[in-house]
């Protein structure tokens, strides 16, 4: 009796003959789009080697960004923001001047008292820019040598969801292809073995925000542009391994033959999303001998775990992910998004941002000062930080020893270090609560403007067409901090 395999074979055989399919597949863009079956990449037939730009707007200072995503919204006034004018005022009203009746939560909103609350953790100087640093963030203080610093980030939207949305996809709304698709999308793959965009997962403490599949969608771009999720255990992404009593050559026959099928279904229907199907399946087939490779770190060297921290061989925490984008930025993956939860501290904050923190100071530091002993911080650009900042009075009642910060869009620091951007500098200020931005400020648009300039893309001119408009990251806003540049 014939397996599955072979009756899948003999049925395809019958319908397409070998002559038949080879007339119909010499001309025309199918025949690019499966180029694959005379030796050529499929991948980059589908998205060309230079992806939908053939090559960038002008020379990028840019080759791949790895995005320190640190989900829930991590306190600038622990972390980055020194305001010692808090301690002078500690326990007293935000001032009406100063908050000039701007929107709150409804976490806060019914509270008849704004208490301030200066940082329970100390700050100090840092660096040749004189960077203040929490004691918090004993290893990030030591490169900051390295780092742009901004300090007058702001957004518009006051909640998780719609915040890292608009930071990842450049609307607070759902559908369209995130920060990572576009670059992907523009650029093409640098190796073709792997996804040019993928995304790594982990956790500090239990009970946080959610984190969708949006983030890292395609949207309405190409599939085959989709993050790819890589997870931690034996089977880094879903799928990707054969099933029981399919061998690789056997699956290699098996995609020779759909990819026939699909040609002829192309042909009759015309849809691209045939030819990214197809690329996608490609890519999983040369992806089954690169993943398990590449994620393998135990013949990593002792003195980059110890470079890490401890928990750097513990597979899904932030370290080993940070170490596994290290290895990625080597194989010459584009984009690689690392989403880190646990920040969303409206109450017991003191506490759990000391969780938050220990669990990033040290992997962070470590892959600034990893890319740079490689020479691959010279055109490698790590970004970190959240989807807004933490406002400067008290959720809840306030203590010397506790308190919390709810949401706050209007002011906030993220920082860059590595290719394109100035070593040791601060750009932007707050005023003295940390509330409103006082010099330079830098919207979502403005960061992703600067960030697409830095791989070289006009941000303005990467678009693409959909339901009768064209679309692009920045919809129809940002422009690039030229301070920030080097």
């Amino acid at each position: 009796m014939k397996n599955a395999l072979e009756e899948f074979e003999q049925h395809t055989h019958d319908q397409l003959s070998r002559r038949n399919f080879l007339s119909r597949t010499s001309i025309g863009l199918g025949a690019a789009a499966f180029s694959s079956l005379l030796g050529t990449n499929q991948a980059q037939a589908a998205t060309g080697p230079g992806g939908a730009l053939g090559k960038p707007h002008f020379p990028p200072k840019v080759k791949r960004v790895i995005y320190l995503h640190q989900s829930g919204a991590p306190s600038q006034l622990e972390l980055f923001d020194y305001k010692p004018k808090l301690e002078q005022m500690w326990g007293k009203d935000l001032p009406e001047s100063v908050r000039k009746g701007q929107r709150l939560t409804g976490m806060t909103a019914g509270q008849s008292s704004f208490p301030l609350a200066a940082s329970y953790y100390k700050f100090a100087q840092h660096g040749q820019s004189k960077m203040w640093v929490s004691e918090l963030l004993p290893y990030i203080s030591k490169v900051t040598d390295e780092a742009t610093f901004i300090r007058s980030m702001h957004t518009e939207a006051i909640n998780h969801d719609p915040a890292i949305t608009f930071f990842q996809t450049g609307s607070q709304q759902g559908g369209r292809p995130s920060f990572g698709s576009w670059v992907s999308y523009g650029l093409g793959s640098d190796n073709q073995n792997l996804p040019s965009f993928v995304v790594l997962l982990s956790k500090g403490r239990g009970g946080d925000q959610p984190l969708y599949a949006k983030l890292w969608s395609n949207g309405f771009l190409p599939s085959v542009h989709q993050g790819v999720v890589f997870r931690s255990g034996p089977d880094p992404v879903f799928y990707l391994n054969n099933p029981a009593g399919i061998d690789r050559m056997s699956r290699r026959r098996m995609l020779d033959y759909l990819a026939k099928m699909h040609q002829e279904q192309y042909k009759q229907i015309l849809d691209p999303e045939i030819n990214s199907r197809m690329a996608q399946y490609e890519m999983a087939y040369r992806m089954q001998t690169a993943v398990p490779e590449t994620m393998d770190i135990s013949k990593e060297p002792d003195y980059i775990f110890d470079m890490y921290g401890p928990e750097a061989k513990k597979a899904g925490t932030f370290a080993a992910n940070c170490l596994l984008a290290r290895k990625l930025a080597e194989k010459g993956v584009k984009f690689i998004q690392l989403y880190h939860q646990g920040w969303d501290q409206h109450g017991n904050l003191p506490n759990d941002i000391k969780t938050m923190a220990k669990s990033v100071d040290q992997p962070s530091a470590a892959l600034v000062m990893d890319l740079k002993q490689r020479g691959l911080l010279d055109d490698t650009l790590i970004i970190w930080g959240g989807e807004f900042g933490r406002g400067s009075y008290s959720q809840g009642k306030l203590t010397k020893e506790n308190y919390g910060r709810d949401h706050h869009p209007r002011c906030f620091t993220i920082w860059m270090a590595g290719a394109g951007v100035k070593k040791g500098y601060i750009h932007g200020e707050t005023d003295d609560f940390s509330y409103n931005i006082v010099r330079d400020p830098v919207h979502v648009h403005d960061f992703q403007a600067t960030v697409m300039h830095l791989l070289g893309i006009d941000h303005e001119q990467l678009t693409f067409k959909s339901q009768g408009r064209r679309y692009r990251l920045t919809d129809v806003h940002g422009k690039v901090v030229k301070p920030i540049l080097a």
